[in-house]
């Protein structure tokens, strides 16, 4: 529900002062009282207010939808990202696995030896070399991984939005998040799926949705 400018300044008007009454909130909108009946009316059915008779209007705590939608836009990486699981080029594919099953996730971070992201490692990724039967334990990793500038990525100011748009459009799982030092990425973290989820649905409690 979008509120007007009028139901938006009541609201305001209840959220600091209150209680208050009818009288009061309309006094100080100088307007009849009459005139903001039917915004109170919405505003209480709403649930963003509420009631007591000889008493006033309280806020009731619930946020109008277009806060949500606002605060949702501005959600940004840095505030949900996770730790990243990076290997190395050099690790084997087997370890790689290995590596993947113990830390359980579905997307592993390639490194060179100055910890800049050179690669990308996913579930289908392995499970196509593991078919082929091959000695998953003479391959390093630097041969089965995506490469730069086939990675999509993410920084700490990036909007979720934006990062999970990139997901859906990329079909993956999970972006690194870097930072750019000396022309080069380094991996500072990861946003998946999961995180996006688990920040969205936060944001719907906070909103008891």
């Amino acid at each position: 529900m979008e509120l007007n400018e009028r139901q938006t300044e009541i609201l305001e008007i209840v959220k600091y002062n209150g209680p208050i009454t009818g009288e009061q909130i309309a006094e100080r909108l100088g307007l009849a009282r009459a005139t903001i009946r039917p915004d109170l009316a919405i505003l209480t059915m709403a649930g963003f207010l509420e009631a007591r008779p000889r008493v006033g209007y309280f806020y009731s705590g619930k946020k109008p939808m277009q806060s949500m939608a606002d605060e949702m836009i501005e959600m940004k990486v840095g505030d949900f990202q996770s730790l990243p699981v990076v290997v190395t080029e050099t690790m084997t594919v087997y370890d790689a696995i290995c590596h993947m099953f113990l830390e359980d996730v579905g997307t592993l971070f390639v490194v060179n030896g100055n910890r800049q992201l050179s690669g990308v490692i996913s579930r289908k990724d392995l499970l196509r070399t593991s078919i082929g039967g091959n000695d998953l334990t003479t391959i390093p990793t630097s041969v089965v991984m995506t490469r730069m500038p086939n990675i999509a990525y993410c920084q700490k100011k990036d909007t979720l939005l934006s990062a999970a748009k990139q997901m859906i459009d990329r079909q993956i799982d999970a972006l690194p998040v870097v930072e750019r030092v000396n022309g080069a990425f380094e991996v500072v973290g990861r946003i998946t799926k999961t995180n996006i989820t688990a920040a969205f649905v936060a944001l719907a409690e906070e909103y008891d949705l």
